[in-house]
């Protein structure tokens, strides 16, 4: 079976389903398929191994704490699984830049919190959430596309020679790619 493969993608939707009813064999099942991908996300936010399979597990700590909170109406499990990997890298990151910038304890007190607001959170998964659901509607080669370059920060002369299209015909998928799922997030808000 291919890493995309159609198998693959109902075998996670089903362990997924079956992890949200607290089956915890179907964790194992959820880490044997996406762990790969997962740990490609946290490398490379993190450049650093160690880092990157502590928020690895940090990953699958709050999957597991979360899962009913998945909707396969919303994100497909990997593209969920995926923002959670890329949230917990930055949150490493950022925790990570704290620690090389400490401040004696006296004057912790003065510096100001810089989290964002419960508010700001909930807008921000629900507006990622949304990225998700509006991605999935497009034709899998923009999709494909424009995720690649995105989460993998491709330009586009990498993905047509990866894709082996013409640079021309990459550029139009992701330009047209972009305007549709600009007009379904409009649509959306």
């Amino acid at each position: 079976m291919t890493p995309a493969s159609p198998e693959r993608r109902e075998q996670l939707k089903a362990a997924m389903l079956r992890l949200s009813k607290g089956d915890r064999d179907a964790l194992e099942v959820v880490y044997r398929l996406t762990s790969v991908k997962l740990f490609g996300i946290c490398l490379r936010i993190l450049g650093d191994r160690k880092e990157a399979e502590d928020a690895l597990q940090d990953v699958y700590i709050t999957l597991w704490r979360n899962a009913a909170r998945y909707d396969a109406k919303r994100a497909s499990p990997i593209a969920w699984l995926a923002t959670f990997a890329r949230n917990r890298a930055v949150d490493r990151l950022r925790t990570g830049k704290v620690r090389r910038g400490a401040v004696p304890v006296e004057a912790a007190a003065e510096l100001p919190d810089g989290d964002p607001s419960a508010d700001d959170l909930l807008i921000d998964a629900e507006r990622t959430a949304r990225v998700h659901a509006c991605l999935e509607t497009l034709d899998e080669p923009q999709r494909g596309a424009i995720r690649t370059a995105f989460l993998e920060g491709r330009t586009y002369a990498e993905l047509a020679e990866r894709n082996a299209v013409p640079l021309g015909t990459m550029k139009s998928w992701i330009r047209r790619g972009l305007l549709k799922l600009r007009t379904c997030m409009e649509g959306g808000e």
